[in-house]
Parts: C-alpha cells; sequence; structure tokens
C-alpha cells in the first residue's frame, strides 16, 4: 500500500486533510502560491521585485499569499530597519525549497504543453 493511503487522514500544522495531495494543494495550490514560490525559487527578493516579476497580481493578494506562504513554513520575511522605509527581503525557507524540484517539473510540463498546443505571447504596448 502507498504510504499517503496508510492512515484515515495526514495531519501537518494542527490541521487535518483527507491525504497528501489535499495537504500539498492546501500549501501550494492557487493561482499564485506556486508562482510566488517559483520567483523565490533562484535567490531572496523584496516585495516591489516581487510586484515587478508578477505584475498582474493586485498587491493584497501578494501581501496575503506572502503571509499564508509564512505562515506555513515555506517563506520566511526578513526585516531590516526599524522605521519606513523598512526594507522587508522573503525567502524560500529550507521546507520551501524542498519544493524546488515539484516547481521545475511544473514549469517544465507548462512549458511542454504550451509549446504543443498553444502559443508564447507578447505582451503589446
Amino acid at each position: 500500500m502507498k504510504i499517503e493511503c496508510t492512515s484515515d487522514y495526514v495531519k501537518l500544522n494542527e490541521k487535518s486533510y483527507p491525504c497528501t495531495v489535499s495537504l500539498t494543494m492546501d500549501l501550494v495550490g492557487g493561482k499564485w502560491k506556486a508562482v510566488i514560490l517559483y520567483h523565490l525559487k533562484d535567490e531572496a527578493k523584496r516585495y516591489s521585485e516581487l510586484r515587478k516579476e508578477m505584475p498582474s497580481v493586485t498587491e493584497m493578494t501578494l501581501s496575503l499569499q506572502l503571509k499564508q506562504l509564512e505562515k506555513d513554513g515555506l517563506v520566511s520575511r526578513e526585516v531590516y530597519g526599524k522605521k519606513p522605509p523598512i526594507k522587508v527581503i522573503y525567502k524560500l525557507t529550507d521546507f520551501g525549497q524542498s519544493f524546488v524540484p515539484v516547481l521545475e517539473a511544473i514549469t517544465e510540463w507548462g512549458n511542454k504543453a504550451v509549446s504543443e498546443k498553444g502559443e508564447f505571447v507578447q505582451a503589446k504596448i
């Protein structure tokens, strides 16, 4: 029997899930969480750098998703300075880094899907 099927449910951070797939999707699912992790996979970034790399995400959504990723232990937030302007750096934790191979597989699959069935489009300025 597969390990993910050996119990009635799984638990992480005091939260219960019916299976490990459900747990994973809660941690990294949705429209923006995996994208944020992708942009942090190679280096730490400031909030403004993430906004520039993800122009279609709203400030509120980015802020909420970063807070959730931090709460779930995938991203760390380091604050430098005591009063504005404060420098805040986001980076992957070791737990977040463990997801990088999955991100790379998702990216590769997405690139293949677009190459075979879609197209890469440049935004018109």
